[in-house]
């Protein structure tokens, strides 16, 4: 029965494969568009945009960022406008960090919020965290979709709130993200490093759980209608970080983060003024202002897959590029498959 089932769980992922082509063919016509989104709770949607919109109004006026989520906490209910005012007080007055930046203290501070998101706004189901070893260096390696770290902050959810040896994991941010001046201290504090072999590597070697996401900005960037096909791997900087430091490969499929930010075209202005390698134009940013920065409420699948050992190669493995690749493409073809039997599994995107 179990070789059935698994045949009939490939068998629909075919087919999913065949109607993405021909979503994707159908798309290129000029009308063609991503589904309109659901409208988020009212009362909900309204407190975010009230917070989103004083944010910007403070930040506008020369405020620095823990002035401005103080003034932008006033708008938010009672709970939430603690755990706001805690994060300002933990950003504006002395605290513990490491050698990275992080903080473990406005982590637990935060948490809540990202938990209510993971929890009620993008309803997250996820299998197979128990394969992300307890103790020691290792590579999570993703698909990647949307201009903010969304995926890596509900992975990072994921393990602590799943894992029966929780940890904090560290992700990898292309170093555009940290020229954002009041997104960089905060995204530093709550484990954003800036990408590079150097990093990662130490950061291995101390024994950290490493997030990267090899499409890069070509996977965030893709266009709505090639959603879920992922994008080439890149030389395989992973594959030799791995081989370096014998830390196994955890390959990790996310569902529901591409429709988030439907992306239908790009703004070239905004993305020079942020210096992003492109910034989307959606189906509420930017028609609906501040309102359309709120990401949109899909459903979540994540999936950690069995880890990959190749520790058996040696470290001077790292410099043969033939196998390089071809070890590569195989993680890319395991989240690839994986990518589509979540997408069979979670059905509708939004219901």
């Amino acid at each position: 029965m179990s070789a059935d089932r698994h045949a009939t769980q490939r068998e629909r992922a075919r087919r999913l494969r065949l109607d993405i082509a021909a979503e994707a063919e159908a798309a290129r016509a000029p009308d063609a568009g991503p589904p309109p989104p659901p409208r988020p709770e009212p009362e909900a949607a309204r407190a975010a945009l009230d917070f989103i919109s004083m944010l910007r109004e403070a930040t506008r006026q020369g405020s620095d960022l823990p002035a401005a989520v103080e003034r932008a906490a006033g708008t938010l209910p009672g709970s939430a406008r603690d755990i706001a005012d805690r994060a300002a007080r933990r950003l504006r007055g002395e605290y513990a960090q490491d050698e990275w930046g992080f903080d473990e203290e406005l982590v637990e501070i935060v948490y809540p919020l990202l938990e209510l998101m993971y929890r009620h706004w993008w309803r997250v189901q996820t299998t197979g965290v128990g394969n992300v070893p307890s103790h020691g260096g290792a590579l999570l390696v993703a698909n990647h979709a949307g201009v903010l770290p969304w995926d890596a902050a509900m992975m990072s959810v994921a393990i602590l709130k799943h894992h029966p040896l929780p940890r904090h994991p560290r992700f990898m941010v292309l170093d555009w993200a940290f020229r954002l001046p009041w997104v960089s201290a905060f995204m530093r504090r709550i484990g954003g490093v800036v990408a590079s072999p150097y990093n990662a590597i130490r950061l291995l070697e101390q024994g950290h759980l490493v997030m990267v996401f090899p499409e890069g900005s070509k996977g965030a960037g893709k266009p709505f209608s090639e959603r879920y096909r992922l994008q080439r791997f890149g030389r395989g900087g992973f594959v030799e970080l791995a081989l370096r430091t014998g830390a196994p490969i955890v390959p990790v499929a996310i569902v529901g983060s591409e429709e988030i930010y439907p992306k239908l075209g790009d703004s070239r202005l905004l993305s020079r003024l942020t210096g992003a390698p492109y910034f989307p134009l959606t189906p509420t940013f930017p028609w609906l202002g501040a309102a359309g920065l709120i990401p949109l409420p899909s459903k979540w699948r994540i999936e950690f897959c069995a880890p990959v050992d190749l520790s058996a190669h040696g470290p001077e493995a790292a410099g043969d590029r033939a196998l390089v690749f071809e070890l590569s493409e195989q993680i890319r073809h395991t989240i690839q498959e994986a990518v589509f039997s979540n997408l069979v599994a979670r059905g509708s995107a939004f219901l």
